[in-house]
């Protein structure tokens, strides 16, 4: 993946939010007759800018693309004149200031629910929730789950994809209750089994629940050829080539694709003898070094290379998950809700130490996801785009001053109390926002630059 595509993704991704964001406190303070100086999108110095309508509201695209704003008439910033008090934001009643303060985040969460839209009624690719033999002496072997069985639901929530699944029982780990799985034995007949979630460690939430609870998916028993390479994976960077026929990996032979996968999981940044056989000659030695992937407490090797697949065999194995366009904007709602509780609570058990604040992720994370998901064609990129968007919306409405959620607070001390919260309490509260944010992006950089030197 090109550094290049990385950043354009990136940059495409937050101007596209940042955009959606700040329209939504734009619309609802033109619906509020509030006048509307400039609408930037980006800080810093303007690299367009463009004065439009009859308030002449200046729209600006300014040089670090990192954020946005939207600037309102307002007697606390500047003076404004008799005919215009009207206008200014501070005059208007406190509900139509929330309002327009909340507008950002509900921007963003509206933007979220239409792109899960779009996805759920053009068609979700995923793969059929069968399952292979569990774990020896996991929780999912003690529950008696086996071998071919299909997921059916979790709790009466429907499971149509091994992606439906592994959401579902992600929400339902983080209170580590007993669920209820439904089922479908090869032969056909639904049978219920109760898995307790008791057993699971902090640390599993964070990484593969479904490995941690002993499930796997039935997959299908490929040859360890060679189908396709990235072009910046260290499969090709080795020499490998489509085609290719993996005979053994540091002397040790290689019969199926998942012993392959096996091998080169295990060993991150760790250089592997590879002995392959490419059309009638034979190999005996590449050296392939697999990059080292970093989700959370989980590290893994990744060469870059996927199987050559047999198309009709796959196409049994695709769970293509879509509903009609009416049934497509609740099933968004439900999504986009469930991930922004998902989200906060993830977050609150970050507060407490039940999840580890290795967690959090800043701008290089960030941009990284996005090329991998740019990389991985439309479906993929449109999923980061809502989660993101879903994420911003969430950050601002955290109650902290600086963010819309700590205006929030604000307004709603003073819908309760019936007079605004007082000058000097929000310039301490400013720059106790300030301090927060502060570390908080100071402790998600830092995040980044740890997987970055670990990578």
């Amino acid at each position: 993946m090109s550094l290049l595509m990385t950043v354009i993704a990136f940059v495409v991704a937050l101007s596209v939010l940042i955009v959606v964001h700040e329209f939504g406190h734009y619309w609802v303070a033109r619906r509020c007759n509030v006048k509307v100086l400039r609408f930037s999108v980006g800080f810093g110095k303007p690299v367009w800018s463009k004065t439009i309508g009859r308030d002449a509201t200046q729209w600006v695209i300014a040089a670090i693309p990192l954020g946005g704003y939207v600037k309102m008439l307002d007697e606390r910033e500047g003076e404004v004149g008799r005919h215009e008090l009207h206008r200014a934001f501070n005059r208007k009643p406190v509900w139509q200031r929330f309002a327009i303060v909340a507008a950002g985040p509900a921007a963003n969460f509206l933007a979220a629910i239409v792109l899960y839209w779009v996805l759920f009624v053009h068609g979700i690719p995923g793969l059929i929730p069968v399952l292979a033999e569990p774990a020896a002496g996991s929780m999912a072997a003690r529950a008696g789950f086996v071998a071919g069985e299909t997921v059916l639901d979790v709790d009466g929530a429907a499971v149509r994809s091994w992606q439906d699944f592994r959401w579902i029982m992600l929400q339902r780990a983080l209170d580590r209750q007993t669920v209820s799985v439904g089922l479908k034995t090869e032969q056909g007949t639904p049978v219920t089994r109760a898995l307790r979630l008791d057993e699971l460690a902090p640390r599993d939430v964070e990484g593969d629940v479904l490995g941690a609870l002993g499930f796997s998916r039935m997959r299908l028993v490929l040859p360890p050829v060679i189908g396709e390479l990235t072009g910046s994976g260290s499969a090709a960077r080795a020499g490998l080539q489509a085609g290719d026929r993996v005979l053994a990996i540091d002397g040790q032979p290689v019969e199926t694709w998942d012993l392959l996968v096996t091998s080169v999981r295990a060993a991150p940044g760790r250089t592997l003898q590879f002995r392959v056989k490419r059309g009638d000659v034979e190999i005996q030695s590449l050296a392939v070094t697999p990059d080292p992937i970093d989700e959370g407490e989980v590290k893994f090797g990744r060469i870059g290379a996927s199987p050559r697949m047999d198309p009709a065999a796959m196409k049994r194995m695709i769970a293509d998950v879509s509903y009609g366009p009416v049934e497509s904007v609740a099933k968004a709602a439900v999504k986009t809700w469930e991930t922004a509780i998902f989200s906060l609570r993830m977050l609150g058990k970050m507060i407490v130490g039940d999840v580890s604040l290795k967690n959090l992720s800043g701008p290089i994370t960030i941009a990284d996801y996005a090329g991998q998901s740019a990389q991985n064609g439309w479906i993929s990129y449109l999923l980061f785009l809502g989660l993101i968007s879903i994420s911003l919306g969430v950050l601002n409405l955290l109650p902290i001053p600086l963010l819309d959620g700590g205006h929030l607070m604000y307004y709603s001390v003073e819908i309760l109390t019936g007079k605004p919260v007082s000058e000097k309490v929000m310039e301490v509260g400013q720059q106790i926002g300030m301090a927060l944010l502060f570390a908080l992006m100071a402790f998600a950089l830092y995040n980044d630059i740890i997987r970055l030197i670990g990578s």
